[in-house]
């Protein structure tokens, strides 16, 4: 029976891994030991002076899932795969990720490939400066984030009284 198990790897070796496993399974005809080899991600929006970029992003940096029958074989195989430091899971023993736990990951993988995640810096309360229009170089406090829109609500002070504006993202800078 096959479940879910995690290999730490070496840091940004994750993708060099995945295929490195992948073609292993091939040349070596295991491909009834294992289902599936993920690298679980998300596209995140981020801004780059004006510009949105989406961007893939690693949900466990260092981490490889692996859906496969654990044996003498496929535990050899997966160990022999350079970049990999070892499972997870008590001293020499793979330990299997419980049915709900893989269930939440791969729910929240296909919800982030329908629509990307928009990367904030911003907490309510953070002290920003308007980096560019009519009120450029203003300090304010956010008072609202509008994440699937991209904009902030910020409190600035003018003539002695509060006034609220709506900012994009990348119109203010933390202070």
């Amino acid at each position: 029976m096959k479940h879910w198990y995690v290999v730490h790897t070496q840091t940004g070796y994750e993708t060099r891994v995945k295929h490195s496993l992948e073609n292993r399974i091939k040349e070596t005809h295991q491909e009834s030991l294992f289902s599936q080899v993920l690298i679980p991600t998300e596209e995140v929006s981020e801004f780059k002076g004006r510009q949105k970029k989406v961007v893939k992003k690693k949900l466990f940096p260092g981490y490889v899932l692996i859906e496969m029958e654990l044996n003498d074989r496929s535990l050899y195989l997966v160990k022999s795969i350079p970049g990999i430091s070892n499972f997870i899971g008590l001293k020499n023993k793979p330990l299997s990720l419980q049915k709900k736990e893989i269930d939440s990951i791969l729910k929240q993988l296909k919800k982030g490939k329908e629509k990307p995640k928009l990367k904030t810096t911003f907490q309510k309360g953070d002290g920003v400066r308007v980096k560019e229009g009519a009120l450029a170089n203003f300090m304010g406090t956010v008072e609202e984030i509008d994440e699937e829109k991209g904009k902030l609500k910020v409190s600035v002070s003018m003539f002695g009284r509060t006034t609220p504006l709506e900012l994009q993202y990348w119109q203010v800078q933390k202070i």
